[in-house]
């Protein structure tokens, strides 16, 4: 269930170990949230669901998506506007330098933040001490707190601190988003590849498809949707944030990089993505663009759930969910959603390979 990157390659995986799967997905497209496509107006590839950048330490996930699509080098950098000022992100020694006046050297700025940070707090627990352990509370208001309430609609203190530790913090002009190894982004887009993943004779898909619908026998099931819909919401409604996107159209270059976040809190929106500059090796042929301001919310019983939300503590009705889940006979929970995790695409292709491998052992071992 669902034709995203988890259910593409655990169907390939099975394909090409001979056993043959159906694939569904109720939307009319494949590559779930990863799906893109052209804007017929301007002709920018748009990232429909938003953003996804293709970022990895592992050389087998690496070499895995490159079989199925080209992928061409981009270094995701980030701009952030904050109290009318334009900054570096991640926090790097420019964000600190422009943010206090200062021209500080990496051993300077490095004194500087650390005299700023919460000796006290040893074991930061929540995103709020993690950031005040890591930036101090100057930093942390500036570009965090504000930030953080509107991607996730709580307090940084209800958050944990795994959250903020994906993030780095610099003492040099390294402003590139992202440490892995390996970054790209595809040069056709995510739907292509994804419907390579898909292309095997073995495999069968079938869009515009609940999986509540489907009336056949299988031997096996691969769920990538909510876990908590699986059972019919039966303990409740998991929390899920969602998102809403404000077309923005525009002659020429709207903003001049790619992603600029907005952390101050009297801008309901997090961020503006123009997508033109997702694709470097196309954007100055393309005349027009297209930019989107992004929106999170709640998510509610008609939307589409973006990313699950870990609460420090009160996780009971996942808890019970995660017990019902194990109990199931031939039934695996795979992806974002099916695990309730916040998981990039590299980890989510790298799990999938992980949970077909596991299913083929234990068939050959039955």
């Amino acid at each position: 269930m669902g034709a995203g990157f988890t259910g593409a390659v655990i169907g390939r995986e099975l394909a090409e170990a001979g056993i043959a799967s159906l694939i569904v997905d109720e939307r009319a497209h494949v590559a779930g949230n990863c799906h893109t496509e052209r804007d017929a107006e301007s002709g920018v590839m748009v990232h429909r669901y938003g953003p996804h950048i293709f970022h990895t330490d592992s050389e087998r996930v690496w070499n895995y998506v490159r079989r199925f699509g080209t992928f061409e080098p981009y270094v995701n950098r980030v701009k952030t506007t904050v109290g009318g000022k334009v900054y570096s992100m991640p926090v790097n020694l420019h964000t600190i330098n422009q943010f206090f006046g200062t021209a500080m050297s990496p051993d300077e700025a490095r004194a500087f933040v650390a005299s700023k940070s919460r000796t006290d707090i040893e074991d930061p627990q929540t995103f709020e001490e993690q950031a005040m352990k890591f930036v101090g509370e100057e930093l942390y208001e500036a570009f965090f707190a504000g930030y953080t309430r509107k991607q996730w609609g709580l307090e940084p203190s209800m958050l944990p601190a795994s959250i903020l530790k994906r993030l780095p913090l610099r003492f040099n002009y390294d402003d590139n988003y992202f440490n892995h190894r390996f970054q790209g982004m595809p040069r056709n887009g995510y739907t292509p590849i994804v419907a390579a993943i898909l292309d095997h004779p073995l495999i069968e898909l079938r869009t515009g498809c609940r999986h509540e619908d489907l009336t056949e026998d299988f031997d096996h099931l691969f769920y990538s949707g909510p876990i908590d819909r699986y059972f019919n919401y039966d303990l409740g409604r998991l929390s899920y944030r969602t998102l809403d996107f404000e077309m923005i159209r525009a002659e020429g270059d709207y903003q001049g990089t790619a992603v600029m976040n907005y952390p101050d809190s009297d801008i309901p929106f997090t961020r503006i993505a123009e997508h033109k500059h997702f694709a470097p090796w196309e954007a100055g042929q393309l005349e027009k663009t297209v930019a989107f301001r992004e929106y999170s919310r709640a998510c509610g019983p008609d939307d589409i759930p973006y990313y699950p939300i870990n609460l420090v503590g009160g996780m009971d009705m996942l808890q019970s969910y995660q017990d019902r889940a194990a109990l199931e006979r031939n039934v695996t929970f795979a992806g974002r959603l099916g695990t309730y995790q916040y998981l990039d695409m590299d980890v989510t292709i790298d799990r999938a390979l992980d949970v077909a491998a596991a299913y083929l052992q234990q068939r050959a071992a039955a």
